[in-house]
């Protein structure tokens, strides 16, 4: 069975559908990304499923059972989610806001058991935060700070991640470091959706690609099954040469606008 399902998802404002009937599934030990424009309509389809969102039709299932009807610290314990803006309230220490992804299993700052701080502490190696746990988080960069917040989302050992642009602030080393830090995850069982932007990222990383245009599931299926020329000028409006070739890793080039 399908760790997570959603079926028929849609969601308007001012009679201006955003998502229209939107169906996909996860499955563990998958890294799945949502790929599409600007205004596509991803980050409302991420909140649907969540139940961040209540949907005007369709259903999110998580294990099963339907995600509204899941308790706060139920959905907590089994999903994970790092939205696009993550706002701090006051300049905590980074182990704190690491922590704060055990918050769900009762940890508070200065409280931890030791599988609290195991899982905290596992969190701050991953994400290349060692040497980090006192730091202020006013005194880190934007991509030290995104890193720390990932943390937090990793700490939580859920069996669904779901983060919104989690590489848009890194440079290119910590892009790569983050995505392989997914790919471990869902090596060892986790199952990850996440939005990616850069395409060649997507080709290279993702174990499946959900592509969006106007609010609706275009395609589905692997990076070699999905990305090609056609579909990159029908969805992104761009002319683009892909190498596919053999079992060689996709590689592909934008050449511009369509």
């Amino acid at each position: 069975m399908s760790l997570f399902v959603a079926e028929g998802l849609t969601y308007a404002v001012n009679s201006e559908p955003l998502v229209s009937d939107a169906s996909f599934a996860l499955e563990p030990g998958a890294l799945t990304m949502l790929v599409g424009p600007n205004g596509a309509g991803k980050t409302t389809l991420l909140r649907l499923a969540l139940g961040l969102l209540k949907s005007d039709s369709g259903r999110a299932m998580l294990d099963g059972q339907e995600v509204t009807t899941l308790a706060p610290v139920q959905r907590a314990r089994k999903i994970a989610y790092l939205p696009q803006q993550r706002p701090l309230v006051w300049p905590q220490p980074v182990q704190d806001i690491v922590a704060l992804g055990r918050f769900a299993y009762g940890a508070a700052p200065g409280r931890l058991s030791t599988e609290d701080e195991v899982a905290t502490a596992r969190a701050i190696a991953a994400c290349d935060l060692e040497g980090f746990e006192e730091r202020a988080a006013d005194t880190l960069s934007g991509g030290e700070l995104s890193r720390v917040h990932l943390a937090r989302a990793l700490a939580a050992e859920t069996p669904l991640l779901v983060a919104d642009e989690p590489v848009a602030a890194l440079d290119p080393r910590y892009q790569h470091e983050v995505l392989r830090i997914f790919s471990k995850a869902a090596s060892e069982g986790q199952s990850l959706l996440t939005v990616v932007h850069d395409l060649s990222l997507a080709a290279r990383y993702a174990d499946r690609l959900i592509w969006m245009k106007d609010g609706r599931i275009v395609a589905d299926g692997t990076p070699r099954d999905t990305i090609t020329s056609d579909r990159l000028k029908a969805v992104f409006g761009v002319e683009a040469r892909v190498n596919a070739a053999g079992d060689c890793a996709i590689s592909l080039e934008i050449l511009g606008p369509a």
